[in-house]
């Protein structure tokens, strides 16, 4: 049975490395080699390969980023690449998922190799997505604030940046995200986005929209209590009276 392998690395030397350790395995198939997180989203879904080497640090987009986008239950085999500190491997050693500390050598790279192996021939896939999504929830714990989140738009993907967001607004089981003139739909709940965002500048206004304070331009009164909020773009929001305190303070705590 031949193992399709996918080598994603930012570093043109850290792929040849352990492209050239591949070469000396004749049931690994090197399927094809991503410099960034982008093209390896892109690879894991055109390839549907059996295992990747994931680095973990990588600019722009994280190896976390990358089985966070595909979603653990889709991802295939992983092996993390990493030049973490000792400590910080803790979380992969607690959710049992191989690694490989740079730098690595040969006999460290077929032990990693060998459980990937075993992994796969015996079809244990559901234990290891359980493992993966464990280690997201460990790196990335609930409240921890966000500097990018993981969009899907059709058939793309997309890291959209927290400080491009105007605003967002309930939309059924879903969000939608007004990032200038775009819109984009993710699965997720209000409460669980507002803990991840920093609260210094976005703030919940209505039970159904959160904006970025950055984008207010006035407040005018209205009826009842409740206020209108007018964004730069023109755009027209409801703040509540029940949420007016709590926008006002985090006005006044930006000075």
């Amino acid at each position: 049975m031949k193992i399709r392998a996918l080598i994603v690395d930012d570093e043109p030397l850290a792929r040849e490395r352990i492209r050239t350790l591949l070469r000396k395995e004749p049931d690994i198939e090197v399927a094809d080699e991503c410099g960034d997180g982008m093209r390896a989203i892109a690879a894991i879904a055109k390839l549907r390969p059996d295992l990747v080497f994931l680095d973990v640090q990588m600019p722009e987009s994280s190896g976390f980023d990358v089985v966070e986008a595909i979603g653990a239950e889709r991802m295939p085999a992983v092996i993390f690449v990493t030049a973490y500190d000792k400590y910080a491997l803790r979380a992969f050693d607690v959710h049992a998922l191989d690694y490989l500390l740079k730098p690595f050598d040969r006999a460290r790279f077929r032990e990693a190799l060998e459980r990937a192996r075993t992994q796969i021939r015996h079809e244990q896939s559901g234990e290891i997505n359980r493992r993966l999504l464990a280690l997201l929830k460990d790196v990335r714990p609930e409240g921890q604030r966000r500097e990018r989140l993981v969009v899907r738009d059709g058939g793309r993907i997309l890291f959209l940046r927290t400080d491009e967001i105007d605003w967002i607004e309930a939309a059924g089981n879903y969000l939608k995200l007004h990032a200038g003139r775009h819109a984009h739909m993710m699965r997720e709940t209000m409460a669980a986005i507002e803990a991840q965002l920093d609260p210094a500048r976005f703030v919940r206004v209505h039970r159904s929209t959160i904006v970025n304070l950055d984008r207010v331009r006035e407040m005018q009164p209205g009826p009842h209590g409740d206020s209108a909020l007018v964004l730069r773009d023109g755009t027209r929001l409801t703040l509540s009276r029940t949420c007016r305190a709590r926008f006002e303070n985090a006005l006044a705590g930006r000075g």
